[in-house]
């Protein structure tokens, strides 16, 4: 392969000038606006509604209620992967409907849609409901939905749980305790959290009568996802819509399937003949959006004398919101499990997870979607075992790496580790954030009377392996000589335009500014995954670099016939086809422009295909921070990650993925929190209650990676997108429990907001 080069992304310029094209960009001629009517209350009996008034208001042309929905033969949203024990025993569901039928389970839901000329008319109209709903208790924590005479959520989920899952040898693990001569456990609650892209969720549709066909414009991590989605609710086959989408604001997991607005929008767009918008505001998407997180993780962890791990198991609880949306119930089960010994070589390992209903927003994937939540609460579990007996937390951790002779490692509790090189990544990150030399800056933080902390972390996440059997991506060239490449998988912040051209530059020296990528065309029939779990580099890219070596193999006879040689006679040198000896060569590019196309199709046109195993990025990540006792207000000083991403095709991307992960871990760890009132009213419904990082709030950022290559992609990369969120978590963490355990405080659940550090050090001073 030719040398890596320091790119710009490539799609900056297009975003930075305003050429970028979102959803609510596009305009069609004559088009409507629409506008949700939303439940204000998080429980009750639907009576009557009455949109009577909201009809006559101008400009209103219709309302879609959920009597249109029935009539259309709509089906409830997906609940995406289900859960069963290895007893047979099924989850109960509790699907979400297109809108509201009967009862209304959460603040937000929708209930009836208002299609106006305008989006003032709309609102204005969308106001003049009449609702006649029978209020009830809400339940919206663990502990209010488990409580004696708790209100019942759905009628087929007693005691408002979904199911009781297990998973592991819970024999073997008893008996690993029973043995131990050390047994600490840990008590952690990842907070639910709100996504907040750019980009507002929004779509537009548009229907064509005569083809019966559909045009379908919103954020989405993938066309194939979108089109399953919309497919389920609304039973129109994935052949009569087109989705089409350029750019994405962000998704961070949220986008990875259809809303009730998707198929409203369409429905609507349908029944008055015109097309329709509908944009959430910021407001109305906390409501609506799904939530993440929600999960509460207790953790066991056994240890004989000198600290050799013996078992592990964990408690768990997740909170699954108000209906079985998507991904909320394979997180809170089988994804915290999957990864739940770490880095770290343990015998026996057993989890339970309990999933609840609550009366609040569904929940569903987040930026990690239940890995950050597990290396989390291993690593808390695991500082808080080396204080409570007396190991150094280094030396403990050392101690249990699996090694890198064990690899592939079988981590007996469903996943098959590839590779890694703990040990040594571990050592580099001491290095690179001066460790041994933190309790001389420690003391000298005394001075200024600051509690100074220090937290080491060391994760291992699963990348996905994807839901299709193989990506596929379709290579086209223009007579211009550009060389367009089409796949199922968008970028939303990834970098894909970047990263895949550099992948046919360094593998054939085809020019970056010559390549197209886009993404989800309707008219290329292709399989693949879309964007999640971190793979989409590693398995899109995989078969990017199948068709670089595709056309490269094609090109050689054309090159043979221009060059005036055999085929047998050339020789690729990663730019261009020469004879050996010979002055005269050929690149690629050249090859394309003198070479006619026939029948409008392009000698070296060519598809590509790869089949792409789960790979499990690591990484060690050490923060340190100072905390005013005055205040209770923490600063970080500095953060180091030290990561494993495999080969780095893109390592300006990298960096950025990895700082990108690391600030929205320190947005859980200190800012963010959804929070209910006891009657499930969201009291964090906009940004004045709900706080975020802000530029500058983290200025120190080493991030360095080492490269253990995987065989489990042609790439040799692993997933990189959530590596920083996994590691910040449990890194600022176990530093700021580091900075405080001086003043004998030795647990505390995130966010670490000022009002609860100082609170917490005056109540250790009064004793």
């Amino acid at each position: 392969m030719n040398a890596p080069q320091t790119l710009l992304r490539k799609e900056d310029l297009r975003l930075i000038t305003g050429e970028g094209k979102f959803t609510s960009d596009w305009y069609y001629e004559g088009m409507c606006y629409a506008y949700m009517i939303r439940s204000p209350y998080a429980h009750g009996v639907i009576r009557s509604i009455d949109y009577s008034q909201v009809l006559s208001s101008p400009g209103v042309v219709r309302v879609i209620t959920a009597q249109d929905i029935a009539a259309a033969n709509m089906k409830t949203l997906p609940t995406g992967m289900t859960i069963q024990n290895t007893s047979g025993e099924q989850q109960i569901l509790a699907p979400m409907p297109v809108l509201a039928t009967d009862k209304v389970r959460f603040v937000g839901q929708p209930m009836a849609m208002v299609i106006a000329d305008t989006l003032e008319n709309a609102k204005r109209a969308g106001e003049l409901v009449n609702f006649d709903i029978e209020m009830l208790d809400a339940v919206t924590t663990f502990e209010s939905s488990q409580a004696s005479g708790a209100v019942q959520i759905h009628d087929q989920a007693p005691g408002n749980l979904s199911i009781h899952y297990m998973k592991g040898d819970q024999a073997a693990t008893e008996k690993a305790f029973d043995q131990a001569a050390f047994v600490s456990s840990m008590n952690v609650k990842s907070q639910r959290l709100i996504g907040s892209p750019m980009e507002l969720r929004s779509v537009v549709a548009k229907y064509d009568a005569q083809a019966d066909r559909y045009v379908v414009h919103t954020p989405n991590q993938g066309m194939l996802g979108m089109l399953g989605a919309l497919e389920h609710i609304t039973g129109i086959p994935k052949s009569q819509i087109d989705i089409q989408t350029q750019d994405v604001g962000g998704s961070f997991g949220i986008r990875g399937g259809a809303f009730s607005e998707n198929a409203l929008v369409m429905l609507a767009a349908k029944l008055i003949g015109k097309p329709v918008k509908w944009v959430g505001t910021r407001s109305e998407v906390f409501l609506s959006d799904w939530h993440g997180r929600g999960l509460e993780l207790n953790g066991f962890v056994a240890l004989d004398e000198q600290g050799k791990i013996l078992g592990m198991r964990f408690e768990n609880k997740a909170d699954l919101g108000a209906y079985t949306c998507y991904f909320g119930s394979f997180i809170g089960a089988r994804n915290v499990s999957i990864t739940m010994n770490g880095v770290y070589d343990i015998p026996a390992l057993s989890m339970t997870s309990e999933l609840y209903f609550t009366n609040t927003v569904p929940v569903s994937a987040y930026r990690g979607a239940g890995r950050p939540d597990i290396a989390y609460a291993i690593e808390r579990l695991i500082d808080h075992a080396a204080h409570e007996h007396g190991f150094d937390p280094i030396e403990l951790r050392r101690k249990n790496f699996i090694q890198p002779n064990q690899f592939p490692y079988d981590n007996q509790i469903g996943s098959v580790y590839d590779s890694g090189e703990f040990d040594q990544l571990l050592t580099k990150a001491l290095k690179v954030s001066q460790y041994d030399s933190f309790e001389a800056r420690r003391q000298e933080a005394v001075k200024q009377n600051r509690l100074r902390g220090i937290g080491v972390a060391y994760f291992l996440e699963a990348s996905g392996a994807g839901t299709a059997p193989k990506d596929q991506v379709i290579g086209q060239f223009t007579p211009e000589g550009i060389l367009k490449i089409f796949s199922v998988t968008g970028a939303s912040g990834q970098g894909h335009e970047t990263s895949f051209s550099q992948i046919f530059y360094e593998k054939i020296g085809f020019p970056q500014h010559q390549i197209q990528f886009v993404a989800g065309q309707a008219d290329k029939i292709m399989v693949g995954s879309g964007t999640g779990g971190s793979r989409t580099l590693y398995g899109a890219g995989s078969a990017v670099l199948n068709l670089a070596e595709q056309i490269l193999e094609k090109s050689k006879p054309l090159a043979a016939s221009i060059l005036k040689a055999t085929p047998e006679q050339l020789v690729f040198d990663g730019q261009a086809w020469s004879v050996p000896g010979s002055a005269t060569s050929i690149t690629i590019a050249q090859i394309v422009l003198q070479t006619q196309a026939v029948n409008q199709s392009h000698p070296l046109d060519t598809n590509g295909e790869a089949s792409s195993g789960a790979t499990y990025p690591n990484g060690c990540h050490i923060a340190e921070v100072e905390i005013d006792p005055e205040t209770g207000i923490t600063e970080i000083i500095q953060y180091t990650a030290i990561d494993d991403v495999g080969v780095a095709i893109s390592p300006k991307l990298v960096q950025g993925q990895i700082h990108g992960g690391i600030v929205q871990g320190l947005g859980q760890a200190f800012l963010e929190q959804a929070v209910y009132d006891e009657t499930g009213q969201l009291l964090t419904g906009s940004y004045m209650d709900y706080a975020m990082p802000k530029a500058g709030c983290l200025v120190n950022i080493q991030a360095e990676k080492i490269e253990v290559v995987t065989k489990n992609n042609i790439l040799g990369s692993k997933g990189v997108g959530e590596s920083g969120c996994s590691g910040s978590l449990p890194a600022l963490s176990n530093a700021v429990i580091n900075a405080l355990r001086p003043k004998g405080i030795t647990e505390m659940d995130m966010p670490y907001t000022p009002s609860k550090v100082w609170e917490a050090l005056q109540a250790t001073s009064s004793k």
